[in-house]
Formats: C-alpha cells, sequence, structure tokens
C-alpha cells in the first residue's frame, strides 16, 4: 500500500486535483469546528432526535403546537469567495446569535450544517402566530458583510400532525417550503403546502416494487411515504 504523501512531499511536486480536494476537506472541517465552538448549538443529529422525539409524545393529544423551521442563508457562498473564510464563520456565528436572541421561550435553536439553521417550536403558540415570527424575524434580519451590505434569510415551515406525523416527512415538507421560497426570489417564509401527487409506477420493476410493499408491511408506513424518502435521498445526494 502506497504511503500517505506528507506536506513536505506535496510541495516538492505539482498540486493535485486530489490535494485540492483534501484541502477543501481540511478548510470546511475548521469552518464547521469554529462556528459550532463559537455558538454551542446542538447539530443535525440532535435535531433528528429532538424532533422524532416530539412527535413520538403526546403533544398532539395534549393541544401543544409543534412547528419545525428551517432557516437558510441567502447567497452564503459569495461571503467566503469575496472576504474569506473567517468571514463567513463570522457572519454564521452573528446569525446564530441572531437566531438565538430573539427565538421564544418554547423554541430550540439549532445549527443543523453550513449555513442552514432548524428552530423547533413547542408549546400552546398557534403555527399562524409561529409563522408571523418568523417573518419578522426575516425581516429584521441584521447581519451584514464586513463591507457593510445587508444580508436576508429564507425560511421553510410545516407543522406536525398537520403536515406529517413522521420525522422525514415532516423535515421533508420544512424542505420544499424552503426550496419554493428560494426558487420565488429569496428572503421570504413559505409554509408547507398540500401536495399533489403524481403516479410513477411504470418507473419501478416488479420485484421492485413487491419487495417495498414487504417493506411497507414490516415497518408499518405507507409505500408512498417511502418512496418520497428514498427520493429526497437521492435528491440531497446530488445537492439538487
Amino acid at each position: 500500500m502506497a504511503k500517505k504523501a506528507t506536506d513536505n512531499e506535496k510541495n516538492k511536486r505539482p498540486f493535485t486535483v486530489e490535494d485540492h480536494k483534501e484541502l477543501n476537506a481540511r478548510n470546511e472541517k475548521l469552518n464547521r469546528n469554529a462556528v459550532n465552538l463559537a455558538l454551542k448549538f446542538p447539530n443535525g443529529e440532535e435535531f433528528e432526535k429532538d424532533l422524532t422525539e416530539l412527535l413520538d409524545s403526546d403533544c398532539e393529544a395534549n393541544g401543544e403546537t409543534v412547528v419545525v423551521a428551517l432557516i437558510d442563508f441567502d447567497n452564503f457562498m459569495h461571503i467566503n469567495d469575496d472576504f474569506g473564510v473567517a468571514a463567513g464563520d463570522n457572519v454564521l456565528i452573528e446569525t446564530g446569535k441572531y437566531i438565538k436572541e430573539n427565538a421564544p421561550k418554547d423554541a430550540k435553536v439549532y445549527r443543523i450544517g453550513g449555513d442552514e439553521f432548524g428552530i423547533i417550536f413547542k408549546g400552546l403558540t398557534e403555527r399562524e402566530d409561529i409563522f408571523l415570527f418568523l417573518n419578522d424575524l426575516k425581516n429584521n434580519f441584521n447581519v451584514k458583510t464586513p463591507d457593510g451590505a445587508a444580508q436576508t434569510i429564507t425560511i421553510g415551515m410545516a407543522t406536525a400532525f398537520v403536515d406529517a406525523n413522521r420525522y422525514a416527512e415532516l423535515v421533508r415538507k420544512a424542505d420544499g417550503a424552503l426550496y419554493r421560497a428560494k426558487v420565488q426570489g429569496r428572503n421570504r417564509i413559505a409554509m408547507a403546502r398540500e401536495e399533489k401527487m403524481i403516479p410513477k409506477t411504470s418507473h419501478y420493476t416488479q420485484d421492485q416494487l413487491q419487495r417495498l410493499a414487504k417493506l411497507s408491511k414490516r415497518e408499518g408506513i405507507g409505500e408512498a411515504i417511502l418512496l418520497r424518502e428514498a427520493l429526497d435521498m437521492l435528491i440531497r445526494k446530488y445537492d439538487i
């Protein structure tokens, strides 16, 4: 097995594509760590764990509202490109602090990853009031780049037990709302909406459909929901 090249050895040869990938990976890791250490927010895994527990709890029976909001910084990459990674870190840190300082007491803020934050609301506040709060959060966003230019955020939200009852489906609905708001011009907030389903049965083999039916029966989850979750994983894989 070939020994991994040391930094001194790399300096003696041309910089390769693999070297670029390794450097980018290092920078990305440092970026994540710098922001996470400064904010100390729970991460995406904790977001999934907490939301799953809420969906399995007695919130609905108790009349409590559970809303998830996904907040994305608009056009963030240009900050790293124009001002450097350190400046990008500072912008993310200030964004996280802004969200945390303005979030109500019955809300928990997470750093999902990259330039995306999440909020889970739980309590007796109606979802319409949560929507109005998030709209104010967006409108009053005051984080600027080093040159003083104003920046914007876009938000997608979904309500548990109304839009979906399971973690993957609820987050998918919130992510779909976020995507719509982005497409419509950013600096917006959108709520999950009822979706029109389109049959795609002819795209699957008989063996795939039979195995899907078995999985659906075993897990007690509808086939359509399982297919949507699988498609979401594919879309995330190719960053669409």
